[in-house]
């Protein structure tokens, strides 16, 4: 009985990580640059929440390295008529508790996300084009769309399937966040299991011996929070951690040249842009009588033609940036080949800003995460300096991530320097999320902070959705992102280089869409 007890408790202590594992054993140990803010699949669609789910949870339809779909949970998906669509869900699959999964999952996966309370990037923009899921059988499912949606695999290689059964509860989203956030219902389908979350601490996940897709490489994974960009690469270099994201700019070169690490790169979709707020009252800006003069789309224009994006990707983020003229990189679907970014013009800003009645310029507070992206905090200061130039005084306002998005969220800055990825790889994603009309009905603006709003892009938007044909597609998403643009709905600045560093015996396949995800590392 004694020794039973003594059993159990070293399981314990193993799956907990206070133990270590025994010999042969394959622990993978990362450090984060960014903590996830929730564990909850549904609650907050951004990088850092998202490559933890998708390591507990599957989608129907997964995307690689690239992008590029492939099937997941669903083995094959077909387009029945203009409206409806098949999908084949893969048999034999189970969820971490045992429980088979089937087509009533996928029906509750899909319904959840509109009934999850506060969400701060709601995952509706990839869910609300679906009006009905039918059950065909337990393996057979078809999504009813409002109107044609060729994009609707793309949205759905976003969607976290759930456990309708772990996650059932007496409320409409079935589990609150805050019980999956400790762990509660957090049962999924995919390589890893939950095993503890302690915040500012560590997250650790053990590896699913019944995955359909082959047994994980590693037993344990283990992700600690290191927002201290010294602190990630002191880890790493005394073996601490085995992989870090995001090393900094000052320190690439120097990884490089160590034959004990190695850099793992690639050009992202994560656009690194300046959210001006177009709405009245807004904040951040005393001096002008409590007129908003971004709504002047030259006083705009002029913050954008006053920003030099060639010194800021070559000085300030060292060359881990390429200066951005479009929503996504070319040649990604949608889009423009001749998409250039907006030239530093400092004198051709002055003459907006006095068009525009503003010859003295104005005062703003620009708000920034100073843990989030690359060298976030500094590129935030480096424009302040050069808006200064021309005339409108500009001060900083960096804070850690979870505030800066609260504050962002609450429209508490007038101009804020922000990040987004778009999840599905292609034109519609940034243009419904950043800068169309914010329709929660639509799954429209979800991510649209600048209260910016133009009815014709909005139309042009739904043509593009609904619009079958690929081609005609991608020339409506080209004009949509050129009308954005044109009247400067964000500020683009630059996309990310992104890079990962790992000790000697580890690779990774460098992901498009940034996401850390521990089944893609190999040990060598």
């Amino acid at each position: 009985m004694i020794m039973a007890s003594v059993m159990r408790a070293a399981v314990l202590a193993i799956s907990l990580g206070l133990l270590p594992l025994a010999a042969g054993a394959q622990e993978l140990k990362i450090g984060l640059s960014t903590e996830p803010s929730s564990l909850d699949p549904d609650y907050h669609n951004i990088t850092p929440n998202n490559q933890i789910a998708y390591s507990i949870f599957n989608t129907l339809i997964q995307q690689d390295e690239t992008q590029k779909l492939t099937p997941s949970l669903a083995e094959s998906w077909r387009n029945l008529n203009d409206t409806t669509w098949e999908f084949k869900l893969r048999k034999g699959v189970k969820f971490h508790d045992g429980s088979p999964f089937t087509a009533a999952d996928v029906v509750f996966s899909l319904a959840r996300p509109a009934k999850v309370p506060n969400s701060p990037s709601p995952f509706t923009l990839f869910t609300r084009s679906v009006s009905e899921v039918k059950v065909i059988d337990d393996h057979t499912v078809q999504f009813i769309t409002q109107a044609p949606t060729p994009l609707l695999p793309n949205d759905l290689s976003r969607v976290a399937i759930m456990s309708s059964k772990a996650a059932k509860a007496d409320i409409a989203e079935g589990i609150t966040t805050e019980a999956l956030n400790r762990g509660e219902g957090l049962i999924g389908t995919g390589p890893y299991k939950f095993v503890e979350w302690t915040r500012g601490n560590r997250l650790v996940l053990a590896a699913n011996p019944d995955y359909w897709g082959g047994k994980p490489k590693w037993e344990r994974v283990i992700y600690r929070p290191m927002s201290n960009d010294a602190a990630r690469v002191a880890a790493l270099l005394a073996g601490d951690v085995d992989m870090i994201e995001n090393p900094p700019p000052a320190d690439i070169k120097k990884l490089r040249g160590n034959p004990n690490v190695k850099i793992s790169e690639v050009l992202s979709n994560r656009l690194i842009y300046l959210a001006l707020d177009v709405g009245e009252p807004t904040a951040g800006i005393p001096d002008t009588d409590g007129k908003n003069p971004l709504k002047d789309l030259r006083v705009r224009k002029a913050l954008s033609l006053a920003i030099n994006r060639e010194a800021i990707t070559s000085r300030i983020v060292e060359g881990l940036a390429k200066p951005a003229g479009d929503l996504l990189p070319y040649p990604m679907f949608g889009t423009r080949r001749e998409a250039l970014p907006d030239p530093y013009n400092p004198d051709a800003a002055k003459k907006l800003l006095a068009e525009a009645g503003y010859p003295n310029g104005f005062s703003i507070t620009i708000g920034s995460p100073n843990n989030r992206y690359i060298n976030d905090s500094d590129v935030a200061q480096a424009v302040a300096s050069q808006w200064t130039r021309v005339g409108v005084k500009s001060k900083v306002e960096a804070v850690p991530s979870t505030v800066f998005f609260k504050n962002r969220d609450a429209f508490s800055y007038s101009a804020a320097l922000v990040g987004w990825a778009a999840g599905t790889g292609e034109m519609s994603n940034p243009l419904r999320s950043l800068v169309a009309t914010v329709n929660r009905e639509k799954g429209f603006g979800t991510a649209n902070k600048s209260r910016y709003s133009n009815p014709a892009l909005d139309v042009l938007i739904e043509e593009a959705l609904r619009t079958v044909n690929n081609d005609a597609r991608q020339t409506l998403l080209q004009r949509g992102s050129q009308m954005a643009l044109e009247d400067q709905a964000i500020v683009p600045l630059h996309f990310e280089i992104t890079s990962w560093a790992l000790r000697k015996g580890f690779s990774y396949k460098a992901r498009a869409d940034q996401y850390t995800l521990a089944i893609g590392v190999v040990a060598e």
